[in-house]
C-alpha cells in the first residue's frame, strides 16, 4: 500500500517531524525535571572528603548568589534537590583540606537532573 501523494509532501512530512520531536523533547524534560544535582568531593590524592561544605550558586549575568548548601557524606558524595535554575556554579570547602575551584554547570533546561562527571577536588590555598 502506498501513501497518497499529499502525505509524502514536504509540507506534511516536515511539520509532522517537528511535532514528533517537540513532543519527545517535552516528555524527556518532564521525566528529568527533578532539580537533582549530585557529585563527589575528593582531595588532591583522590580520596573522598567527608564533611565538606558544598555550595550551589545561582549564576546570572551579574551575580552568583548562593542558593543551597549541603555537607558531603562519608564517601564524599553530595546531593542538591529542587534546583530550579539552569545555570549554576558549585564550590566545595573544608577548613582543614582547602577549597575547590568553582565549577560552572550549564543545564539544558530548568530543574534538569545532573550528575557531575568529574569530582570537585579540594586543594590547599
Amino acid at each position: 500500500m502506498t501513501l497518497p501523494a499529499w502525505m509524502r509532501s514536504r509540507w506534511v512530512v516536515v511539520p509532522g517531524l517537528i511535532a514528533v520531536a517537540t513532543v519527545a523533547w517535552n516528555v524527556h524534560v518532564a521525566a528529568n525535571a527533578t532539580g537533582v544535582i549530585e557529585g563527589r568531593v575528593v582531595d588532591a590524592q583522590g580520596r573522598p572528603v567527608a564533611g565538606a561544605t558544598v555550595t550551589l550558586f545561582n549564576r546570572s549575568f551579574i551575580t552568583n548568589d548562593p542558593r543551597q548548601r549541603t555537607l558531603t557524606d562519608a564517601d564524599g558524595y553530595f546531593r542538591f534537590e529542587n534546583n530550579d535554575s539552569h545555570a549554576v556554579q558549585l564550590e566545595a570547602e573544608r577548613a582543614d583540606r582547602g577549597r575547590s575551584e568553582r565549577r560552572t554547570v550549564r543545564l539544558w533546561f530548568r530543574a534538569q537532573e545532573h550528575r557531575l562527571a568529574a569530582p570537585l577536588v579540594l586543594t590547599a590555598r
